[in-house]
C-alpha cells in the first residue's frame, strides 16, 4: 500500500515524469526502434496509469516521439481530453540538460513520458541541485512515475511512485 501522501493527491506545483510502459523485446524487433510498441502487459500498464490517475486534470501530455512512449500517456491524455503533444527534447539518448530545460519550463500538472535513460539522468541533475527524493526503491521500473515538486520556483523535492500492478 502506497502511503497517504502519494495515493490520492493531488499535487498542484508538481510536474510527472513517467518511464514508458513495458514494450516488446528491443533484441527481437526488427523495424526502426522508434516504432517499437508496447507490448500486450505495456498496454495494460498504460490503460491503469490512466485509470488509477488521481492527480487532477493534467495541464498538458508531453511524450518522446518513440510509439511506446506515446502509447504509454494515449490513455491518460484521451481520459481529459488532451492531445499528446510531441517533445523531442525527452527522447531517448537525449542530453539531460537539454530534457532539463524543457522540464522546469513546463507548466504545473505536465505529464512527460520519457525513457530509461533520460528521467535518472535529469532526477539525478535536480538531487545535485537540492531536490530530495522519496519513495525509489531498486531503480526506475517500466512505467513508474517521479512526482517533481516545486516550490519557490524550484524543484525542491520528489516522490517515486511504483508502476501499475
Amino acid at each position: 500500500m502506497e502511503p497517504p501522501h502519494v495515493a490520492g493527491t493531488v499535487w498542484p506545483m508538481a510536474v510527472y515524469l513517467i518511464r514508458h510502459a513495458k514494450a516488446g523485446s528491443r533484441s527481437a524487433w526488427t523495424e526502426s526502434d522508434s516504432t517499437r510498441p508496447l507490448s500486450p502487459d505495456g498496454e495494460a500498464q498504460a490503460r491503469a496509469i490512466a485509470d488509477d490517475w488521481l492527480h487532477g486534470e493534467p495541464a498538458a501530455v508531453f511524450s518522446s516521439p518513440r510509439l511506446r512512449c506515446v502509447q504509454t500517456v494515449r490513455p491518460l491524455a484521451e481520459r481529459f481530453g488532451l492531445e499528446v503533444v510531441i517533445e523531442p527534447m525527452v527522447e531517448e539518448d537525449t542530453p539531460f540538460e537539454q530534457a532539463l530545460r524543457v522540464i522546469e519550463d513546463a507548466p504545473d500538472g505536465a505529464v512527460f513520458a520519457s525513457h530509461g535513460d533520460v528521467i535518472p539522468e535529469v532526477v539525478d541533475a535536480l538531487i545535485r541541485r537540492g531536490m530530495t527524493i522519496t519513495g525509489s526503491a531498486g531503480g526506475l521500473r517500466k512505467a513508474a512515475m517521479f512526482v517533481l515538486h516545486r516550490e519557490d520556483g524550484r524543484f525542491a523535492r520528489c516522490d517515486y511512485v511504483a508502476p501499475p500492478r
